[in-house]
């Protein structure tokens, strides 16, 4: 699959291109919306690896992988550009006569909100003894570099299975938080509101914003962020307050305005 043609960018594409034609393609495949779910995920694939400079290099440079002929991945959400490691079918010795299991590395795609509910994914891998399949837990809160580690799959061999959660389009993640932009009128910012926001895990909190807010504050909500792996508690949703001046304002409100400007 070609991640370029995936997102209908040139090889010589900038960052902001190609995060341009993610957010509007994964706008238009999204699963919530009505689109293809293996669309959206090679759509994901394909940003996730052009929009890391490691990753877009090491794409665009592919180096041999040393792999013995007869071995091979498959999958959804599998990364095929991104496995590397050799493997030579036997123990490695090193100069000191100590034997070594050879390391076999691949990448698996998360979306977020997988990342948030947890999940299975089955990883196919074929070997000259024949296919082998991989059921891949993946645990609530898993971060991108988090690994998985599977030591009885191939004789003399260690498979290490590697999460990328990819971005997006609502929330921004950071560590454990989430973060996500919420446009108010500022007549609302002045004299006070409430709106609906609708969390990842789908649950609707009234948010109360205060009279007198100034714009571009951050509000929180606790304990509405993603999960903390391997332990019960959840970071936190901070929304960023954007204002907007409405189209139609009574003229009444702007004399309001100008009269207190004067006293």
């Amino acid at each position: 699959m070609d991640h370029y043609a995936t997102l209908g960018v040139a090889k010589n594409a900038t960052p902001e291109e190609i995060k341009k034609a993610y957010r509007k393609l994964a706008s238009q495949h999204h699963p919530d919306k009505g689109g293809d779910k293996a669309k959206f995920q090679q759509i994901q694939e394909a940003y996730a690896t052009l929009s890391d400079p490691n990753k877009r290099q090491q794409y665009d440079n592919p180096q041999p992988q040393g792999f013995p002929p007869g071995f091979g991945f498959g999958g959804p959400g599998v990364n095929i550009n991104d496995i590397f490691g050799q493997m030579f079918g036997g123990v490695h010795v090193d100069p000191f006569g100590r034997s070594h299991r050879q390391v076999l590395r691949t990448q698996i795609n998360v979306s977020l909100q997988d990342a948030y509910t947890g999940t299975n994914q089955t990883l196919q891998l074929h070997t000259p003894q024949g296919l082998k399949v991989i059921n891949v837990n993946i645990p609530p809160g898993v971060h991108t570099g988090d690994q998985m580690r599977y030591d009885n799959v191939i004789e003399n061999a260690v498979l290490l299975v590697e999460f990328v959660v990819a971005n997006d389009l609502k929330f921004d993640r950071k560590g454990n938080d989430l973060y996500a932009n919420h446009t108010i009128s500022v007549l609302d910012l002045i004299v006070g509101t409430s709106f609906e926001f609708t969390t990842i895990s789908g649950k609707k909190v009234n948010v109360h914003v205060r009279p007198k807010t100034q714009p571009y504050m951050q509000l929180k909500l606790p304990n509405h962020g993603m999960p903390i792996k391997g332990t019960p508690t959840f970071g936190d949703q901070l929304i960023l307050i954007k204002p907007i001046i409405p189209d139609n304002i009574d003229q009444s409100i702007i004399d309001a305005i100008m009269r207190s400007k004067t006293n």
